[in-house]
């Protein structure tokens, strides 16, 4: 059996070993959890929907900004949707 005390590991290994322990499947699926016990599961979709739309404005101002796409009437991959 093995005895740990506090402050035996320091905190950038213990936090590898969890990260190795678990892998990245596993911190995903706490991550969800962890978000859906904070904000609820009916106010995750309204979070995302706002994040995809923010993303989507974001790409359409780079777009308009962009000097090369307005010469040509490519504006890239946000125009047509």
């Amino acid at each position: 059996m093995i005895v740990l005390q506090a402050g035996a590991i320091p905190p950038e290994e213990l936090t590898e070993m969890l990260a190795n322990i678990l892998g990245p499947d596993g911190i995903i699926v706490i991550v969800v959890v962890a978000l859906v016990l904070l904000f609820g599961a009916s106010r995750l979709p309204k979070l995302a929907r706002g994040l995809g739309s923010a993303s989507h404005e974001f790409k359409k101002g780079m777009a308009e900004g962009d000097p090369d796409a307005g010469s040509t009437g490519e504006g890239g991959k946000t125009e047509g949707r």
